[in-house]
């Protein structure tokens, strides 16, 4: 097998990806495996699984991965295939390649280091950049949201998705400041509506800036459908990996596998228990959670916030998609 391990798919990634060596523990590669890489981004978890001897499907909507993508196929002798598009649809595009069944599947939820990097993107504030924020670089962008859309809609989706206390304030300080389309412009007017102060452990534009890009991009629907995806992908024995940043998006992960994995009941909790109406855990009970260690968080800031869960598929079938008890839960 050692041909298998050949130096030109395993160079350096721009950017490590965050809990790789635990990530890699969970899926346990074994060569000849097919597993996926359902947010391909820079390639650092496809070089990886390229490396531990499994063929790799790689998915992004990102335009911008494509060129990578299209380089790290060049080089796999045929191990490795990219497929730009929505992980909520890799299991049609998996059929749709002739893919039946994986072994193995890791998500890496959020926005990617390569993409905060690029000041003309507009996901940061730390650089100036147009007001975009889109990761398939099509359709709404933030620009769009915040000069269009009504004060209380920019509240709301503030408070639910930014988890922001001070969310009416700053819609209100938003219309105020319409038309607004550079990054730096809409991080100022929230440091101004709510006091910034400098030397602060925590930038206040921060819970703007994620619920603005969550809302732009449907982040949690195409979460909540990528792991119903990999539920009827994944072969039995075969390991999900999922590493989130923030509670929203760990919230969903951990009630989708609670559920899923018998930890809670298939029905709604407002109505009587019927065991009949139980389903067959299509999850084995999930690994406890794991979180970056401090050396990985000193060389690495942003994994500070990660959270890794690992599950592995049992032999029942799917569930599908989420029944109205447990997308209320999630």
């Amino acid at each position: 097998m050692a041909a298998r391990h050949t130096p030109s798919v395993t160079p350096d990634a721009p950017h490590i990806p965050v809990l790789l060596a635990e990530v890699l523990e969970g899926l346990a590669i074994r060569p000849g495996e097919v597993h996926v890489d359902a947010t391909f981004g820079a390639g650092g978890y496809s070089r990886a699984m390229l490396a531990a001897g499994a063929s790799v499907h790689g998915f992004d909507r990102d335009p911008d991965a494509a060129t990578t993508g299209a380089a790290l196929a060049a080089q796999s002798e045929g191990r490795f295939t990219f497929h730009a598009g929505r992980f909520s649809q890799l299991a049609q595009m998996l059929r749709a390649a002739g893919v039946s069944q994986v072994d193995g599947i890791v998500f890496d939820i959020g926005v990617s280091s390569m993409q905060l990097d690029q000041a003309e993107r507009g996901f940061s504030f730390q650089s100036d950049g147009p007001l975009d924020m889109r990761m398939g670089q099509e359709g709404l962008s933030a620009a769009d949201f915040v000069n269009t859309a009504d004060e209380g809609d920019i509240a709301d989706i503030l408070y639910l998705y930014g988890e922001e206390r001070q969310s009416r304030r700053i819609a209100r300080a938003i219309v105020a400041a319409r038309p607004l389309q550079r990054t730096l412009e809409l991080a100022t007017v929230v440091r101004k509506a709510l006091g910034h102060r400098p030397g602060a452990p925590k930038d206040p534009a921060t819970r703007t800036f994620q619920a603005i890009r969550i809302h732009v991009n449907g982040e949690l629907d195409e979460l909540r459908e990528g792991l119903v995806a990999a539920e009827a992908m994944l072969a039995p024995g075969g390991r999900l990996a999922v590493v989130s940043f923030h509670s929203l998006e760990d919230r969903i992960v951990k009630r989708f596998l609670k559920a899923r994995s018998g930890g809670e009941g298939a029905g709604s909790r407002h109505l009587p228990d019927n065991p009949g109406q139980r389903r067959t855990p299509s999850f084995e009970k999930p690994a406890r959670p794991t979180r970056a260690g401090e050396a990985e968080c000193a060389r690495n800031p942003r994994a500070r916030s990660a959270t890794l869960r690992v599950a592995v598929r049992s032999d029942a079938p799917a569930w599908g998609a989420h029944d109205d008890a447990e997308r209320q839960a999630a």
